[in-house]
C-alpha cells in the first residue's frame, strides 16, 4: 500500500474486550467462507480466504479509540467481532524487523515481532486464519520504497544468510506461542524488489535478457526468504502457504515480465510460491478495472496453474471535491453500498478464475480510524464511520459495509 503518513500521535488507553465464541469454521481445514460443508464435494472446494489487513488496530485501542456495533445497538464490541459477523474468516498482519524512532517521530514504534505476535495469537485464538505479510524493513516496504533494515548486513550473501534466519526465527516465534501461519508472504509490494539497493529489480527494463539480470540478487534473497520458510518447517513449525506479493493486479504484462524474469534467474522455481497475491486499488488509476482484473488472474492461472489473491483492496465511503480521483469504475457510487459493490464484484471476478484458483480476497486497514484516506486521496475508505467529536476520545460506527463477506 503506497501510504501517506498518518494524523497525530495517540495517547496511550486501554480498550476492554469481551470473549466470544469462536467462530464456527476456527482453523477448519475443510471450510469455506466460515461454514462447515458435510456434503463431500463441497469439503473438497479450496478454502475462500475473506480477510482485513487489522495491522493498526492495537494502535487505535492503545489510544483509547472504541469501536460501536451499529447493527447492535451502537454496543461497544472488537472489532474482530463486527467484521466477523459480517463474514471474515482471515485476518492479515504486516510484520517490520525493528521499528523505530526517528520514522515519523516514533509513530510507528509498532508493528514488530513484540507488537504483532501477541495481535495474531488473540485473532487467532478466536478462530481466525493468520495471514503474515513480511515487510522485511525498519519502515513501510511498498514499490516506492523497500530499504533494507539498518541492522543487517549490507553484502549480498551474509544479507541472504540473515533473511533466511529471520524467517525462520519469527516463524518459529508464531508457532512457539500457539499461532499456525496459514499464509506468509515474502515481501510486500515488491514489483521494484525488496531489501535496497542490492534486490533492486528494473522491471521494465528491455530487452528480457536484461530484465532477468536485473533480477539476479532479488533471486538470491527470495531464495534465502522461502529456505527459511523450509527450515522452520523442518523444526515443526506447520507449513503454511507462500505467497508472492506484485502491486498492480490490473497490469497482466507487468506481472507476466515479473514472474518471467524471476524465474528466468534459474534461481527460483515456480514451485518456490504457493500463491500469487496482488494489490488492486481503484483510486491511483483508471486502468485497474475490474476487465483488467480478470485479464490478469486468468492469464496467470492458465500459464502457472497456482491459486491467486487480491490480498490488498479498499473503495472509498467519502471521495469528492477538487482532490479526489477519478474511480476506476465510475459506475460505482462512493458509499458504503459502493464499498459493498465494489468488494462484492472483486469477489466475483476472482471466483470466476478458472479450476477454483481464485481463492481470496482482502480489504487494506477497515478501521484506521485517524487515517481515513488510507493513502489515497478520498477522504475516507473505512468500514467504521469515526466520530472525533469529543477528541481525544474517538468512537468509530460500523458502516453497513461491514457486512461486505456474508453470504460470500
Amino acid at each position: 500500500m503506497l501510504f501517506h503518513k498518518a494524523l497525530g500521535a495517540l495517547a496511550l488507553g486501554t480498550f476492554a474486550v469481551a470473549v466470544p465464541s469462536p467462530p464456527p469454521w476456527a482453523h477448519n481445514e475443510n471450510s469455506n467462507g466460515g461454514r462447515k460443508h458435510l456434503e463431500k464435494s463441497r469439503v473438497e472446494e479450496p478454502f475462500f480466504y475473506k480477510g482485513y489487513d487489522l495491522s493498526s488496530l492495537k494502535i487505535e485501542e492503545d489510544g483509547g479509540y472504541i469501536y460501536k456495533d451499529t447493527q447492535r445497538n451502537n454496543v461497544t464490541r472488537p472489532v474482530e467481532d463486527i467484521l466477523g459477523d459480517g463474514g471474515m474468516n482471515t485476518v492479515r498482519l504486516r510484520l517490520w524487523v525493528n521499528p523505530k524512532v526517528p520514522y515519523d517521530g516514533g509513530y510507528y514504534e509498532s508493528y514488530g515481532l513484540d507488537y504483532t505476535l501477541p495481535l495474531a495469537k488473540r485473532f487467532y485464538d478466536k478462530g481466525y486464519r493468520i495471514y503474515l505479510d513480511y515487510h522485511f524493513s525498519d519502515y513501510w516496504a511498498d514499490p516506492g520504497k523497500q530499504y533494507t533494515p539498518e541492522a543487517w548486513p549490507t553484502e549480498l550473501d551474509p544479507l541472504a544468510s540473515t533473511l533466511r534466519n529471520y524467517v525462520s526465527s519469527t516463524m518459529k516465534a508464531f508457532s512457539d506461542a500457539g499461532v499456525d501461519l496459514s499464509i506468509v508472504s515474502l515481501g510486500n509490494e515488491i514489483r521494484n524488489g525488496m531489501l535496497w539497493p542490492l534486490g533492486v529489480v528494473k522491471v521494465n527494463t528491455s530487452p528480457a535478457s536484461a530484465r532477468i539480470e536485473s533480477f539476479q540478487n532479488l533471486a538470491t534473497l527470495y531464495s534465502a526468504a522461502r529456505k527459511g520458510v523450509s527450515d522452520a518447517v523442518a523444526e515443526g513449525v506447520k507449513k503454511p502457504e507462500v505467497m508472492i506479493h506484485i502491486d498492480n493486479g490490473w497490469d497482466t504484462n507487468l506481472q507476466l515480465n515479473w514472474f518471467d524474469a524471476l524465474t528466468g534467474t534459474g534461481k527460483v522455481e515456480t514451485s518456490d510460491w504457493d500463491i500469487f497475491g496482488f494489490s488492486f486499488y481503484p483510486f491511483y488509476g483508471t486502468s485497474a478495472t475490474l476487465a483488467n482484473l480478470k485479464n490478469t488472474l486468468n492469464t496467470l492461472a492458465d500459464k502457472y496453474n497456482k491459486p491467486l489473491h487480491v490480498v490488498e483492496t479498499d473503495w472509498p465511503a467519502i471521495c469528492s471535491g477538487s482532490r479526489a480521483p477519478d474511480l476506476s469504475e465510475p459506475s460505482i457510487p462512493a458509499s458504503a453500498p459502493g464499498q459493498t459493490e465494489w468488494v462484492h464484484d472483486v469477489i466475483d471476478v476472482v471466483r470466476q478464475v478458472p479450476r477454483g484458483l481464485g481463492q481470496g480476497v482482502n480489504y487494506w486497514e477497515p478501521a484506521w480510524l485517524n487515517n481515513t484516506g488510507l493513502g489515497s486521496a478520498c477522504q475516507d475508505v473505512l468500514l467504521f464511520a469515526g466520530d472525533f467529536s469529543e477528541y481525544p476520545k474517538v468512537t468509530g460506527y460500523s458502516r453497513s459495509s461491514v457486512d461486505l463477506y456474508k453470504g460470500r
